[in-house]
């Protein structure tokens, strides 16, 4: 599932002014999360220099650029609960044009959706690592 593979040969998608944000909720604890996130941007290729900020709690990536687009992600867990936590994420996608980069919406909620589940399945993972 590299993100840029899934950019078609045309224009891509709309230009849009910010990214999607989309937010899901995971019974974990947070530094689990983030060690899943990491291990999924980095596995995904959703962009390099995946980095974990324990204290803010947030999961960031530079961008990758193949062919002319760009792509780089970020997620922030946030405690709901004692035993829940919600992540917000966002992908960015730009395409180079004459004028610069334009961010173009390319995933949909759907897409997200099935990131959230790979993360999922990786918290589940990281569980058990350490039991």
């Amino acid at each position: 599932m590299n993100m840029i593979s899934c950019v078609p040969d045309m224009m891509g998608g709309p230009v849009i002014l910010k990214p999607d944000e989309y937010s899901h909720v995971y019974e974990a604890r947070e530094t689990i999360i983030l060690k899943a996130i990491a291990y999924v941007f980095k596995e995904k290729s959703m962009g390099t220099n995946v980095t974990i900020d324990q204290k803010n709690l947030r999961v960031v990536s530079d961008y990758l650029e193949s062919g002319g687009w760009r792509t780089k992600a970020a997620a922030s867990v946030k405690r709901l609960n004692w035993k829940e936590c919600e992540v917000s994420l966002f992908v960015i996608t730009e395409k180079k044009t004459n004028t610069g980069w334009e961010i173009r919406r390319l995933l949909q909620k759907t897409q997200y959706d099935t990131i959230f589940e790979v993360i999922e399945l990786r918290i589940y993972e990281e569980m058990s690592n350490i039991e």
